[in-house]
């Protein structure tokens, strides 16, 4: 199976030193060669594992970290300390370092040859030393790292290695993204505001302003072949309402859809942008709120934040690059309303148009209905039910002093009932560990109504991008109680105050 990120790789890199001899040396670099061709052949982890020449010295860390840095092929670097790498030799490396780090403590053999172990055989298979060298002076600098420990053999490691890469290849996508938000937010939100500039600081991203009218003109420039394709593209692909059909009375309000499509799509390739985001508040000449254009893009690996919601917009397209070769999805998801029946509590969550498609392997329906707000005509949109299954809801919101993410493990499930006057995409969940701890978690935190829903990757591959960011993550799950979270809060303010110094 291909690696989902083809262009991208981590480099595999062992830790030694010229005390053992050159014989030992050959031996360090032949296993350290299998040890990165095994993770290298595993479907978890999703990239190629390039290994990099036995380390000895300080001044050829430190090269292999500058290098590190300024390949943008590489999402981060493995390290593994094969017999004893003295620490110092690490520090000046480790404090050059910019790219994610993860520590894997393994050794070559999985049981030891107890009836022939002798000292040569001790020199060389010394990771339980090395590796624990390698730990202090990691914690000793404040070096943000995964740890990863056990054989690699061990599907569970290959699968901890493969989450940690996911988690990079988000980081390596926030940093590259650029995105365009076409006017300002909701007037009078406050959740939906926060720091460009410092997320640009935190999280890589660009975040800038286009006029609305600068889309209203894309728009009007689109050729009528290209919306003839895309529309025979949507009767391919979904279930079309009678009155959109060809020939039909809101045709041309297909047609319209389309073309929003084909502009946007142009416009953020035109700029380099992978994300971006509307308003129905700021719509200028648009005749129709973007709903089917934003989620065929999403679908297509855009990130989208409702109303400006610029934060979201970034969330979205770092679960897109994370979740790339899994089933399943990632959208923009907002709690909308609950379902109250004691000991059966559920979330219905939806927008009012813009749920991704990703999020089912149904066929579904493009309809057109009145929206109630914006001022324009009705927007075509596609409507369906999110597959059931594992998920996880991530919010982003700006603390003042930091960001924080707030993550609940979710199960979705299909609605209790068919929902035939609900005409936008939905999905229901049941969130753990309870609705009313979640929910009581959730509103303690702060975090914002505008989520990401991913059913690819789950809360480990956020936890992961949090440290890889030094980002708070606060984690609603099974094992969360409501006087443990208040705690956490509480540990987790006191923390973060003192960690950004004085």
């Amino acid at each position: 199976m291909s690696k989902p990120y083809a262009d991208r790789e981590v480099w595999f890199c062992t830790g030694s030193q010229d005390l053992y001899g050159e014989d030992t040396l050959r031996q360090v670099a032949e296993q350290s060669q299998a040890i990165a061709a095994a993770l290298d052949a595993s479907s978890d982890v999703p990239v190629r594992v390039v290994w990099k020449p036995v380390l000895k010295d300080s001044d050829a860390i430190r090269r292999l970290a500058l290098e590190a840095n300024a390949d943008d092929a590489c999402l981060g670097v493995i390290a593994w300390m094969h017999t004893f790498s003295p620490a110092k030799m690490w520090i000046a490396g480790l404090d050059a370092l910019r790219t994610p780090l993860l520590h894997l403590h393994t050794q070559a053999n999985v049981e030891l040859p107890w009836s022939t172990i002798d000292f040569d055989f001790m020199n060389l298979n010394q990771a339980a030393h090395g590796d624990r060298e390698f730990g202090y002076i990691q914690s000793r600098l404040g070096v943000a790292r995964k740890t990863v420990v056990g054989h690699v053999s061990n599907p569970v490691v290959q699968r901890k290695v493969g989450t940690w890469v996911r988690a990079a290849a988000g980081w390596a996508a926030t940093h590259e993204l650029r995105l365009v938000r076409f006017g300002d937010n909701m007037r009078n939100v406050a959740v939906t505001e926060g720091d460009k500039t410092e997320a640009e600081l935190r999280f890589g991203v660009s975040v800038n302003t286009w006029g609305v009218n600068d889309l209203v003109a894309a728009v009007d420039a689109v050729d009528d072949a290209a919306v003839d394709a895309l529309v025979a593209e949507y009767e391919e692909l979904y279930d079309v309402a009678p009155e959109l059909r060809r020939g039909a009375e809101r045709h041309e309000s297909l047609r319209y859809g389309a073309r929003q499509e084909i502009a946007l799509r142009g416009f953020l390739e035109g700029v380099g942008a992978h994300a971006f985001t509307t308003t129905f508040e700021d719509l200028g000449g648009l005749r129709q709120l973007p709903g089917l254009a934003v989620q065929r893009l999403m679908a297509a690996g855009y990130g989208f934040g409702a109303e400006g919601d610029w934060k979201t917009a970034i969330l979205v397209r770092a679960a897109k690059v994370m979740g790339a070769g899994l089933p399943g999805g990632a959208s923009l998801m907002e709690d909308y309303t609950y379902d109250l029946t004691p000991g059966d509590e559920k979330i219905l969550g939806a927008h009012m148009l813009e749920i991704c498609p990703s999020l089912t392997t149904q066929r579904p329906s493009l309809e057109i209905h009145p929206l109630g707000i914006g001022g324009r005509e009705d927007p075509v949109r596609l409507v369906f039910d999110t597959d059931p299954g594992p998920g996880v809801v991530v919010a982003l919101s700006d603390m003042r002093d930091r960001f924080r993410l707030t993550a609940n493990v979710v199960e979705v499930i299909p609605p209790d009932a068919p929902l035939p006057h609900l005409p936008v995409a939905r999905a229901v969940w049941k969130p753990q560990p309870d609705f009313a701890t979640s929910a009581e978690a959730w509103l303690m935190a702060g975090a914002a109504h505008h989520t990401v829903l991913s059913t690819q990757v789950g809360a480990d591959v956020f936890a992961d991008f949090a440290d890889i960011a030094r980002t708070e993550l606060l984690l609603i799950d099974e094992d969360t109680t409501s006087r443990g979270f208040a705690r956490e809060l509480r540990w987790n303010q006191a923390y973060h105050r003192l960690a950004q110094g004085f």
